[in-house]
């Protein structure tokens, strides 16, 4: 495997670093995660208008860079590295892959611009707490985990308006073929709510999954909400709540939806089952660029506190010389440092410039990689001694969160699980059934240290 970058992504890398190191300290992080939005916004203008962030991996065509995941999952490795408190994951990441996939002409060529641009942002609304399972990372998504029946979750209907839709349709009932975009005496409303939903509570545009067509059709498609009106007052019916997070880098907020205007997402539902077909895969395949990202970023934020605790160890003096003599905090280290060196070529694996992650890889790297962001995270209050026990230390800002992004997307043994159920590991094969081994793709290896 090939680790070398190109000439392009070294400068992504240190431009973003050493624009981080002088804006993004501790310090400042602090600061950001207190405002009404959860982060610095002329910061944020500046990452988007500077470096265009946001669009790195969107096309030319709607105002991106046109780069591939990897080079976003190289941004994300640097803003990991500073514990960066931005819109970054929930619009880049996780919606506008998703818009960009089934969004209509039309749609993106009315939302991924701003996306691109910075003046907008996303987020990605899934009910239940089941981002992990939406994404396919944690299991597979052609369930009900949007809420099922209806009853729960987040539901979807057709009204018919007035003198709209067909004759002797019934309320919630699928609209006609063309029902996908908006047409006079009709539309598509949301009802339900989520909770953790990552920016949600400043975000313009929210990507809503919900479930439609009633017991007899049941089916989980998208929508788009426009969060905000263009004279920034909130949408009729949308009531949000930012929550109290542990990691309060990563703000979440609870979703309220009132039978809300909202825009269906992809093809006509009333076609059959190549809607929910389309959503579940648009989806799989968002969870697994997004899995790498997201690795990318654990890896960056656990070789920032790794480096922090050498640093530390170097200069702290115990018994007359360095605690970083001794040779039981020098055999940690160098264990934690393996575990870094380990996630961060899982994470190289799962993306690795490839358009089409191989199954399983992404959640296998992401677990690997939460798993060393937890060990390093862990070590560094420990090593820190006592005044790494302190919330104020620099060394929370990773532990939190370490905590927080396994309750978010993990647990880690259940994405270990979904690696292994895709890439066949418990495939049955009978006595004579094919090795497991030979079942596992050469990025799942790879990630393993196969």
């Amino acid at each position: 495997m090939d680790a070398a970058f190109t000439e392009e992504q070294d400068e992504i890398r240190r431009t973003l670093r050493a624009l981080l190191d002088k804006r993004c300290g501790p310090d400042e992080v602090r600061a950001a995660v207190r405002t009404p939005a959860g982060y610095d916004e002329a910061l944020w203008r500046q990452l988007a208008e500077q470096l265009g962030l946001p669009g790195l991996a969107l096309p030319a065509a709607y105002g991106g860079a046109g780069c591939d995941p990897t080079e976003l999952a190289l941004a994300c490795e640097e803003t990991g590295r500073a514990v960066l408190p931005a819109p970054l994951i929930g619009t880049a990441v996780l919606a506008a892959p998703l818009i960009l996939a089934l969004g209509g002409e039309r749609r993106r060529a009315e939302l991924l611009p701003a996306l691109a641009a910075g003046r907008s942002t996303a987020a990605l609304v899934v009910p239940g707490g089941q981002l992990g399972t939406a994404l396919a990372l944690t299991g597979p998504n052609d369930g009900n985990w949007a809420g099922g029946g209806r009853a729960g979750g987040i539901q979807a209907r057709w009204s018919q308006g007035h003198g709209g839709g067909a004759p002797g349709r019934r309320p919630g009932e699928l609209p006609p073929q063309g029902a996908g975009e908006p047409r006079a005496g009709g539309g598509w409303r949301l009802y339900g709510e989520a909770e953790q939903v990552l920016g949600g509570h400043t975000a313009d545009v929210l990507v809503v999954a919900a479930h439609a067509g009633g017991f007899a059709r049941s089916r989980t498609l998208l929508f788009t909400v426009r969060a905000k009106g263009p004279d920034g007052a909130e949408a009729p019916g949308l009531l949000r709540t930012r929550q109290t997070a542990m990691d309060e880098t990563r703000p979440q907020a609870r979703i309220e939806l009132r039978d809300v205007d909202a825009e269906l997402l992809g093809e006509d539902p009333s076609g059959g089952d190549g809607a929910t077909d389309a959503v579940a895969a648009a989806l799989a395949a968002t969870g697994a660029t997004a899995a790498a990202c997201l690795a990318a970023e654990a890896v960056g934020a656990a070789d920032a506190a790794l480096s922090r605790t050498v640093g530390y160890v170097k200069e702290r003096t115990q018994f007359g010389r360095p605690i970083g003599s001794f040779q039981a905090v020098q055999h940690r280290l160098a264990d934690l440092y393996v575990a870094v060196q380990a996630a961060y070529y899982a994470a190289w694996a799962a993306g690795g410039g490839r358009a089409v992650p191989e199954p399983g890889a992404g959640a296998l790297a992401l677990a690997q990689a939460l798993e060393a962001l937890r060990a390093v995270a862990a070590e560094a209050v420990q090593l820190h001694g006592g005044i790494g026990f302190t919330w104020e230390h620099a060394a929370h800002l990773y532990f939190k969160r370490a905590a927080c992004d396994e309750l978010l997307l993990g647990p880690v043994h259940r994405l270990r699980a979904r690696a292994a159920e895709q890439a066949g590991l418990f495939a049955s094969g009978g006595g004579g059934g094919a090795d497991a081994g030979a079942l596992v793709g050469p990025a799942v290896r790879a990630a393993v240290g196969a």
